[in-house]
C-alpha cells in the first residue's frame, strides 16, 4: 500500500487549538455537524506513523445467513487499558476536543480505508444506547474521501467531503436520528485513516 506524500506537506505535527476554520450545519433542529478543514497539521507525518504503528485488523460482520469480511481494517484505543494514546498527537487530540465539546473521549477507533473498494455502510453508532446526545468526533488523514448522511429511516442523503487532515464532528441527536456512511468510490484513490473518538459516559469527570 502507498500513499504518495503532498509537494507541500508540513511535518509538524500540531491541532488548531482555536478551531478557527469550523463552520457548523444544523441537520434539522437536534442534530448538527462541524467541519474544520485542516484542523491537523502534519497530517502526512500522522498517517505514516499511524499506518506503521497500528496492528491493523479485519472484522468479520453478519450478512445475511453468513459472515463476512468488513471491507477495511480497524485498530482500537481505549482509556480503560493503562496504555498511552498510538501517537502523542492522540492524546493531544483528545484533550482539546473534551475541553471544546464537554463530551468525555476515553476510546480512539482507527479505520483504514485501502483503496476505493473499501467501505462502510449506512449505520449510527452503537454509543446512542448508553449516552442520552453522544458527540463523535472523526479527523480525517490521506486520500479525500466522500462521506454521507441521511435521516434514519430514509431519505435524501447529505455530502461532505473528507480532506487530508479535516476534523468533522456530529453532534445532538445525529446518532439517534441520523445515518451516515464512507461508501465506495468509482474512482481510483488512496489509502486513508479515520480517527474517531467516542464517548461511554455523558460528561468529563470534574
Amino acid at each position: 500500500m502507498f500513499r504518495q506524500r503532498s509537494l507541500f506537506a508540513v511535518d509538524e505535527v500540531g491541532i488548531d487549538h482555536a478551531f478557527e476554520g469550523v463552520t457548523r450545519r444544523a441537520l434539522d433542529a437536534t442534530s448538527w455537524v462541524d467541519l474544520c478543514p485542516s484542523w491537523l497539521r502534519g497530517a502526512d507525518t500522522v498517517f505514516d506513523e499511524l499506518h506503521e504503528r497500528i496492528t491493523w485488523r479485519t472484522r468479520r460482520v453478519p450478512m445475511y445467513d453468513r459472515e463476512v469480511d468488513e471491507p477495511r481494517l480497524h485498530g482500537w484505543w481505549r482509556d480503560d487499558r493503562g496504555v498511552a494514546e498510538p501517537l502523542p498527537v492522540l492524546a493531544t487530540m483528545r484533550a482539546v476536543l473534551t475541553e471544546r465539546y464537554g463530551a468525555a473521549f476515553d476510546s480512539i477507533g482507527l479505520n483504514l480505508y485501502r483503496d476505493r473498494h473499501d467501505s462502510v455502510a449506512w449505520h449510527r453508532d452503537r454509543h446512542r444506547r448508553t449516552v442520552r446526545q453522544p458527540v463523535v468526533a472523526i479527523v480525517s488523514v490521506g486520500d479525500r474521501r466522500p462521506f454521507r448522511l441521511r435521516p434514519h429511516g430514509g431519505g435524501a442523503s447529505l455530502a461532505f467531503e473528507l480532506g487530508h487532515g479535516d476534523l468533522f464532528v456530529m453532534g445532538g441527536a445525529c446518532q439517534h436520528d441520523w445515518e451516515h456512511t464512507v461508501p465506495k468510490c468509482t474512482t481510483g484513490v488512496g489509502p486513508r485513516i479515520s480517527i474517531t473518538f467516542r464517548h461511554g459516559a455523558e460528561r468529563p469527570p470534574r
